[in-house]
């Protein structure tokens, strides 16, 4: 976030887990006493996110189950270590703690994934910012730990895949099957490009 101060930035240094959750979740406590419609009850916020706003929206599963039920992540950097250093550095420090790295790693939690929790990870197979190996690691520690995941992959597209008419759509449906209970009415991904429906 761009134009805030060292105080603001430091929350996460170090602690990609944290991402300022516990505010998040203060927030919304808060607007749900405003909007007694807004039911937090049963766990049901949805979260979605892209590159290091993926590894959060994950994170979110994994760390604070109590708020958050369904998350998509888009092309996210879900192991620091396998990402390009420069990046991470700044976020991480120098030199490099593979200790810490691997305490901010989603791989690391995919246990954490409860069964009421649905998650659903797309990738761009082209991604030249974030190595698409970070959500395959993702991917595998889920199949591991005997959790499920929905993967979307886009063969043909690159970071950030998940913002196309087709992910934008896969995400849409996802959140109103998991978090409104209902089938989604499918609408022709072509179509809604055309401009025509």
């Amino acid at each position: 976030t761009a134009h805030r101060s060292k105080a603001f930035h430091d929350v996460c240094f170090q602690n990609f887990r944290d991402a300022g959750f516990p505010d998040r979740k203060l927030w919304l406590e808060s607007l749900a006493v405003k909007f007694p419609s807004l039911d937090l009850s049963t766990g049901g916020v949805g979260i979605y996110g892209g590159s290091a706003g993926g590894q959060n929206a994950v994170a979110a599963l994994f760390h604070h189950g109590d708020m958050y039920s369904v998350a998509v992540a888009d092309c996210g950097c879900h192991d620091n270590r396998v990402d390009k250093l420069w990046w991470n550095e700044l976020w991480m420090g120098h030199p490099f703690n593979n200790q810490l790295y691997a305490a901010n790693a989603n791989a690391t939690y995919a246990h954490h994934m409860q069964p009421h929790q649905h998650l659903q990870l797309t990738v761009g197979m082209l991604d030249a910012n974030v190595d698409p190996a970070c959500t395959f690691q993702l991917v595998q520690a889920l199949i591991d730990a005997d959790k499920d995941v929905d993967v979307v992959v886009f063969p043909k597209l690159g970071h950030g895949a998940g913002g196309s008419a087709y992910g934008t759509r896969k995400r849409w449906d996802f959140f109103v099957r998991h978090l409104q209970g209902n089938e989604p009415r499918h609408s022709a991904t072509k179509q809604t490009e055309a401009g025509g429906g």
